[in-house]
């Protein structure tokens, strides 16, 4: 560290900082997280694939790294862009600095910005992509680069992220067994269906459902991940064919919004996403409500799921701003949401939808 780095957004502005983890160059769509902890669980989601993430609590890094805390094979965040960055850490239990670990994973990154006003302009404009670079200060240069940068709309990440063979997780003697599809899922999505006596096969994003179904399964999971649902027909195909054997189902974030997409309710981009850790959730079931971990970029429209009446009915919705964050199908043992009740990092509100899931297996 020590070294220049400089952030330019999509709509030309710019911003000069230091450099952390790799020296280098990296782009991505860029956006916010306001969680206070849990940093590491938040950079290995693979739900952050292709994205530059701007830490918005004031210090990062103070009580390094901990293999444990990995929601998967690696660090997923395309960069990181933060206001001080510790290199010393403070936890007893920590093997590494926050700084080793960025170096490990080649990831690059900018501290000594004003996460505050960046937050703000990009609540203001709406997500876009930036350039970070710790090479080179030519704006112009990299204006060019960044010029090159797909858009998040349209883009399919999940089969990036997916597991490339098939694996077994949980205790093989467990009473139910849960067909997993791996669009870039959590690693305690996994330990708490494993908690619940779920003993799980994952699948790759692009499994045949004919393979799903021959290993027999009790019940099936769509799994949370990056990308534009809308660009994943394959997956949209694979749950309406679910979908026939009335068994049942479970999604969580983008497997949310694929469950929408298979009962025609179509999905659209989000302003600025919603990402963090205390966001407010009004369970309609039960009338409760609910703090819970989001992170995503995309959602399910809402005047589709009111003119879908006779097939679902919302289940969740977000008192920040409305969105539907849950749904339940009426004529199948189905139902999805938008957070993350397997909350790594976050609050455990939301657990009690894996025992739902569980009860629906007991009782099918």
């Amino acid at each position: 560290m020590g070294n220049k780095a400089t952030l330019v957004l999509e709509d030309g502005h710019t911003y000069t900082g230091l450099a952390l983890g790799k020296i280098g160059t990296t782009t991505g769509e860029l956006c916010f997280n306001t969680g206070m902890t849990g940093y590491q669980e938040i950079y290995t989601d693979p739900s952050y694939f292709g994205q530059i993430l701007i830490n918005t609590h004031t210090h990062i890094g103070n009580y390094g790294i901990i293999p444990d805390d990995d929601e998967s094979r690696r660090v997923q965040i395309n960069g990181l862009v933060c206001s001080t960055f510790s290199n010393i850490y403070s936890r007893k239990t920590a093997t590494d600095s926050l700084q080793h670990y960025f170096e490990q994973a080649g990831l690059v990154g900018i501290q000594q910005i004003d996460t505050r006003a960046l937050v703000v302009h990009i609540r203001e404009k709406g997500a876009m992509n930036a350039i970070i670079s710790s090479e080179t200060d030519d704006v112009t240069a990299l204006q060019a680069a960044l010029a090159r940068v797909p858009s998040m709309n349209g883009l399919e990440l999940s089969s990036q992220v997916s597991t490339a063979e098939p694996y077994f997780y949980g205790d093989a003697a467990a009473p139910y067994k849960v067909a997993v599809l791996d669009l870039g899922i959590k690693q305690n999505i996994l330990r708490n269906l494993a908690d619940r006596d779920v003993y799980c096969r994952v699948f790759p994003a692009k499994t045949p459902f004919e393979q799903m179904q021959a290993w027999q399964p009790n019940g099936y999971f769509i799994s949370n991940g990056p990308g534009d649902p809308s660009a994943m027909p394959y997956a949209v195909a694979t749950i309406q064919a679910i979908l026939t054997q009335n068994k049942p189902l479970f999604g969580i974030c983008l497997g949310h919004q694929l469950l929408a997409l298979s009962v025609g309710i179509s999905t659209y981009k989000l302003h600025c996403g919603h990402r963090g850790l205390n966001h407010p959730v009004k369970n309609l079931l039960n009338n409760r409500l609910e703090i819970t971990s989001q992170n995503h970029g995309f959602g399910i429209v809402a005047e589709d799921v009111l003119n879908k009446s006779e097939v679902v009915i919302p289940t969740h919705i977000n008192l920040n701003d409305q969105t539907i964050e849950g749904i339940q199908l009426k004529n199948k043992p189905a139902f999805s949401v938008q957070y993350h009740p397997e909350s790594s990092p976050g609050p455990h509100d939301s657990r009690y939808l894996f025992d739902q899931f569980v009860s629906m297996m007991q009782a099918s």
